[in-house]
Parts: C-alpha cells; structure tokens; sequence
C-alpha cells in the first residue's frame, strides 16, 4: 500500500450504494448520469492536492451496495464520461475566449488607431493646455482599449486551460472498487 501511494495520488471516496455516486435528479442510465455535485467537489478538491505529474487513483470503498451491478464498470465508465465531458466544456471554454480576445484585440487597436490619429491630429492644429489635455485623454481612451485583450491574452487563459487538464487528468484516472467480502 505505501508502494501504491508513493506511485499513485490517491483518492478515497466511501459511499454506501453506487447511487450516492450519481445526481439523483438525473433521470438518465448510470453510465450517462452526472455524477452528483458534493462527490464532484470532493474528487476534485482532493486532486488539486496531488502534484501533476503524480497520476490519480481514485478508490471507491462501498459499504452496502444495493444491486447487482458491475460496480468497477459502472463507477470508472460514469468517471470517464463525466470528466470527459466536463474537459470538452472546458476546450469549449477556452476557444470562445479565445476568439473574444482576438475580436477584442481587433476593436482595441481600432481604437487605439484612431485615438493616436485623432491625438496627432489635436496636437498638430493646436497648442493650447486644454487641447493638450484633450490630446492626452484621448490617447489614454485609446490605450484602455486595449485593457482587455491584453487581460485575456495575459492573464484569463490560464485558469480556463488549467481547468481543461485538470478535466482531462481526472478522465484518465484509475479506479478502483472496493466491495464488502460478501457482496464481491
């Protein structure tokens, strides 16, 4: 077992039936359900802890399970379709920001352009303070513009694209079931 963890990043997760697995107001069959909010949470809360590049094990001990199932399938299948979507969710995510951070970047430096045109055009034909403040604050509006797609581009990706891998990580995980002697 020591072995195990040092080689794994594992994740222990006690349920008494398959079912708490599942959201129960998902109407769907076990293998297409969303898994339910609190376990979600825990598995994910509990990864993040583990480094990135130790893989995950997820270790499912159920204490009393209520059918006969093929409880191994029906955990790591439900595990893998809902990781699995919640990555593509999140690539999703990650292209529409994207393509909102190049047609941010278009309207930005359109209005950069314009305000240092304009900010030229202000200072070539006048030379008074006050056009010089205009002259300034235009420029300014024109480099605020620019705020966010250089927020997008600069900062806002990484956490969308940190939650993909994290999706894409959990998927991928091993599981493994735990029944009672009696109920294996």
């Amino acid at each position: 077992m020591p072995e195990e963890q040092a080689r794994y990043g594992i994740i222990r997760l006690r349920i008494r039936d398959v079912t708490q697995l599942f959201n129960s107001l998902d109407p769907d069959p076990f293998i297409e359900r969303d898994l339910d909010d609190d376990a979600v949470d825990y598995i994910t809360s509990w990864a993040r802890e583990v480094p990135q590049k130790t893989p995950l094990k997820l270790v499912v001990d159920i204490t009393d399970p209520k059918q006969l199932l093929d409880h191994h399938e029906v955990i790591a299948g439900a595990i893998r379709n809902y990781f699995g979507q919640m990555m593509m969710l999140a690539g999703n995510e990650f292209r529409q920001l994207m393509k909102r951070g190049r047609l941010s970047l278009v309207i930005g430096l359109t209005v950069l352009a314009i305000a240092v045109a304009l900010s030229n055009i202000i200072a070539f034909y006048t030379q008074s303070a006050f056009a010089r403040m205009i002259e300034e604050t235009v420029l300014i509006g024109g480099w605020v513009a620019m705020w966010r797609p250089m927020e997008i581009f600069l900062y806002d990706w990484w956490p969308v694209r940190r939650k993909r891998k994290d999706f894409e990580r959990l998927r991928d995980m091993e599981v493994e079931v735990k029944l009672p002697t009696a109920a294996a």
